[in-house]
């Protein structure tokens, strides 16, 4: 299957990402948001990036100018219609990811492919709630989607062959480089880096090590670009948390267990860069 059109749901920090990663690379999509507030963010957001880029000489204003052409925004998931593929990018919420999922089987032609950009839920049981198990995939891109050259393709239980190359061959025609993923909690990145990032919560609980001592140890000495602790405070620790709640539950290992250090920041609404706080004071 050839993808000319792809549609993507959600126009925050990453279905604008995918939407400018698609454009750049000669692919029309359509951003679809709950408010026309929310889709004008998202599409300026995009158009500051390529602006950034033109800045550092990335990009030049002509092919700006293509690749925000290419960029339809809408609060109408009757526009979908016209995709080869749909992308659900909404927050990472299985209830409303179910329900988004079902309201598109009742949109999209049959032979239309549906992929999610969840990190962490089920692609087998998201899956099994749509008509198009078959033609349903998990595409993890990772944040910022612009710039991060990987991504996770997940096949659930259901998915077919022929969606798993579809949805590979796109990744490449944007750039990116794909990894094929079985479905199992936090797929394969956020299955390493969270315990470790939960590793570095205990490290710092214990006093082993401060957090700057322990995020440069592992700048420095595994040649890591950020450190763990300044990475959760990016990710956001409350997300962290929530991750390693998953994978406790899911797998029922104690090796799984959340730091109590971790556990507390989140309670005390210290959750990273965006609360101002978080390991560091922002």
């Amino acid at each position: 299957m050839s993808i000319t059109q792809v549609g993507v749901i959600g126009a925050g920090t990453m279905g604008n990402g995918i939407a400018q990663a698609c454009a750049v690379s000669g692919i029309k999509v359509v951003m679809v948001d709950i408010s026309d507030a929310a889709v004008q963010k998202g599409v300026a957001t995009v158009s500051g990036s390529l602006d950034r880029l033109i800045k550092k000489e990335k990009l030049t204003a002509e092919a700006k100018a293509a690749a925000m052409a290419l960029i339809q925004g809408s609060t109408d998931y009757a526009d979908l219609v016209g995709c080869q593929l749909v992308i659900e990018a909404a927050t990472e919420n299985e209830g409303l990811k179910v329900k988004i999922l079902q309201q598109l089987d009742t949109l999209l032609p049959a032979d239309t492919i549906v992929a999610t950009n969840t990190s962490s839920i089920s692609i087998t049981k998201l899956a099994a709630v749509t008509k198009r198990a078959d033609r349903f995939i998990g595409m993890h891109f990772f944040n910022p989607v612009p710039m991060m050259a990987l991504v996770e393709i997940i096949r659930g239980l259901q998915t077919s062959d022929a969606t798993h190359d579809a949805i590979k061959a796109l990744a490449v025609a944007l750039g990116k480089t794909p990894i094929t993923v079985k479905n199992a909690p936090g797929f394969v990145v956020n299955r390493v880096l969270i315990p470790m990032i939960n590793e570095a919560f205990f490290v710092l609980a214990e006093g082993t090590a401060s957090a700057e001592d322990i995020d440069a140890g592992m700048k420095l000495g595994c040649n890591q670009p950020i450190g763990p602790l300044a990475l959760a405070d990016m990710i956001g620790l409350d997300v962290c948390l929530a991750v390693m709640d998953v994978y406790m539950k899911e797998f029922n290992d104690s090796k799984y267990r959340p730091c109590p250090l971790l556990k507390e920041m989140v309670a005390a609404g210290w959750l990273g860069r965006k609360t101002g706080r978080g390991v560091y004071v922002y």
